[in-house]
């Protein structure tokens, strides 16, 4: 496992330290946690965006299907 420094204003290592004592943590084991939950977190948030775009194909480009048929029955 890799170890890494990282500068954090005083007020915020504190309430960190806090909230890993209340939860029984150690440090870094709950910035890990944090970590992997931001993480997930925003690659749910991408993948929502991008089933939002293709459960509408008509607000990036139309519906390529309907159009294909109405150049077919305009013939």
């Amino acid at each position: 496992m890799a170890k890494v420094m990282i500068s954090l204003p005083d007020d915020l290592l504190e309430r960190i330290d806090a909230h890993a004592r209340h939860r029984g943590r150690t440090r870094s084991g709950l910035m890990r946690e944090l970590a992997e939950r931001e993480l997930a977190a925003d690659l749910e948030a991408r993948g929502k965006r991008i089933r939002a775009l293709l459960a509408n194909p008509g607000h990036h480009g139309g519906d390529n299907v309907r159009f294909i048929r109405e150049m077919r029955n305009s013939r």
